[in-house]
């Protein structure tokens, strides 16, 4: 039996000594620094690093005979979840995994908290088992079952109650609503902590006839919030005009706007584009994590054989190298990932862009202002003059942006861009269309990437099945003969049976040859040639290839290219 000290506490330092996992010594400079953090031993001591946490929950696991549980693969209930008061479960960082008539499974990070336990059955008149799970799962399970859905739904119907039939104009109550006591400062306040907590890259704010529609884009799926008090959105339309620096007398004209948040300890750019619909104004938000540190190459999901190629040529030391797709389709986190690994004391980098979406030290980044006639190609002609060795053009918009871009890849310059466009064959041949020379094009386009992001299925719920008869006409023979996975949904994912996203790649590196047919201007053999080239690779080939991992799933390529 576990000896327990005057507080009721198994004592995990002693424990651990005993188990020969960390010295004397350790454990009292760990008593030393917890007196000071007041936080808990176990945390502390894989804090220093004198534990790793699976070698803790896994002896605490044999020592006190409680079951060691991996929350991922865990089918819980929401429900059950959230039986218990939010304030407990935050307390002491614990959480109900199941409820039955008889009893209570609760999630603990730290076991020897006997006072805990009484808190806990005191509190549902059950016996409660006990079971050890990690900390950082074990919050993500309170961050997503407690949501702020509720707290939104009565903050909407608090504001309701205090508009009259006739204050259908709300300007002087929202100007008037400036502290963060307000309803509709604490209603927007809980929308942004929602839309942060499940990564969302954009909010929708949008009345309808009878109802007000809020809505997150999540991994690039939309999913919605409807409220019945339709007249709170001008509330919040105006709070979002005035916190953005916009006009709030104007309601017939679209607006565009930014202003930055900070949210807990995350700081939020957020773009805003207002635009009178029917029944009001929408207004939709895209959050940009300003604190977000640059994914490198591995991370935004290209293969071995893809960054070998890549990385190759962004070694060049000139030329111009695209990355297409559409909106929010990664484009820009692809760039940085080269430009992090080309950053170094010898090169001198400068972005051109509307908004500078990352801050990385050493480079000299710009802005794009067109109110004040700071234009792309403006800046470009510029930046030309500041002897860069490396220029990334956020977005190459028109014929002028596209030709000095060229012109600078062509005079020994490497410079990186994006252009939207759907494949990596049709970029070159847009170039050319925007009314560049196709001798400019053909001299100084040198590699040309497109992507796609597609959603990982969620590892907690995803389930192995045979292909799908419908299916059939996207794959060959061979792929039609696999065994892949599918989503399922569960409380890990939001029921959706996705979770994050990864990106796919086309690839395309224009030859000698390539090259060739662009100078003539022939349109049908270039796109011949590149289709049969062994420089091309496709993006049906790099999803499939994610499919066949069981990282996402056939639902999800056709999704992308159906």
């Amino acid at each position: 039996m576990l000896t327990k000290n005057m507080t009721g506490k198994i004592r995990v330092g002693d424990l651990l000594v005993e188990e020969g996992v960390i010295s004397n010594e350790q454990l009292e400079y760990a008593l030393k620094k917890q007196t000071i953090s007041g936080g808990k031993l176990g945390k502390t001591l894989i804090t220093l690093g004198f534990v790793d946490e699976s070698i803790l929950l896994n002896i605490l696991s044999k020592q006190l005979d409680i079951p060691f549980v991996d929350i991922k693969t865990f089918s819980y209930s929401r429900d059950d979840v959230r039986s218990l008061k939010e304030t407990i479960a935050r307390r002491f960082r614990v959480s109900v995994l199941k409820k039955t008539a008889d009893k209570v499974i609760l999630g603990m990070s730290d076991p020897s908290d006997i006072f805990c336990l009484d808190e806990v059955e005191k509190f549902f008149g059950l016996p409660v088992e006990p079971v050890i799970v990690r900390e950082s799962e074990l919050l993500e399970v309170l961050d997503t079952s407690y949501g702020e859905s509720e707290k939104i739904a009565s903050l909407v119907k608090e504001i309701n109650e205090g508009l009259t039939e006739e204050s259908l104009d709300i300007d002087d109550i929202v100007q008037d609503s400036s502290t963060d006591e307000a309803p509709v400062a604490k209603l927007l306040l809980k929308i942004f902590e929602e839309a942060i907590k499940y990564k969302a890259s954009d909010i929708h704010i949008e009345p309808d006839e009878k109802v007000l529609r809020i809505r997150q884009r999540i991994d690039g799926v939309l999913s919605e919030q409807v409220l019945n008090e339709k007249r709170v959105a001008s509330a919040l339309v105006v709070k979002l005009k005035l916190m953005s620096s916009l006009d709030i007398s104007e309601k017939r004209i679209p607006q565009d706007g930014r202003f930055n948040l900070k949210i807990k300890t995350k700081n939020i750019d957020v773009r805003i584009s207002t635009m009178p619909i029917q029944y009001g104004e929408s207004v939709v938000m895209r959050l940009l994590a300003m604190d977000e540190g640059v994914k490198s190459l591995e991370e935004v999901g290209m293969d071995q054989k893809m960054m070998l190629t890549f990385r190759k040529a962004i070694a060049r030391p000139y030329g111009l190298i695209l990355v297409t797709g559409p909106t929010g389709s990664g484009k820009t986190t692809s760039l940085y990932a080269a430009l992090s690994e080309l950053n170094c004391p010898d090169k001198k980098i400068i972005t051109v862009e509307d908004p500078v979406e990352y801050r990385l030290p050493r480079l000299s980044q710009v802005q794009i202002n067109e109110k004040i006639g700071l234009s792309f190609s403006k800046v470009l002609r510029s930046t030309l003059r500041q002897d860069p060795d490396i220029l990334l053009v956020g977005e190459i918009r028109d014929g002028e942006s596209a030709e000095i871009a060229l012109r600078a890849a062509m005079t020994g310059h490497l410079v990186l861009s994006t252009l939207h466009t759907n494949d990596a064959i049709s970029s070159a041949l847009r170039l050319i269309d925007m009314g560049v020379d196709p001798f400019l094009v053909a001299s100084s386009l040198k590699t040309i990437v497109a992507q796609r992001l597609v959603r990982k299925l969620c590892p907690s719920c995803k389930r192995k099945v045979v292909v799908d008869k419908k299916y059939h006409y996207m794959l060959s023979e061979k792929q039609q003969n696999i065994d892949v996975y599918q989503a399922n949904g569960c409380v890990h994912c939001l029921n959706t049976g996705y979770r994050g996203r990864v990106g796919v790649f086309e690839y395309l590196t224009i030859t000698d040859e390539l090259a060739s047919t662009l100078r003539e201007g022939d349109i049908q053999a270039f796109t011949e040639l590149a289709l049969a080239s062994e420089a091309y690779s496709t993006l049906s080939d790099s999803v499939f290839s994610l499919v066949e991992a069981g990282h996402t799933s056939l639902d999800e390529m056709q999704r992308i290219f159906v």
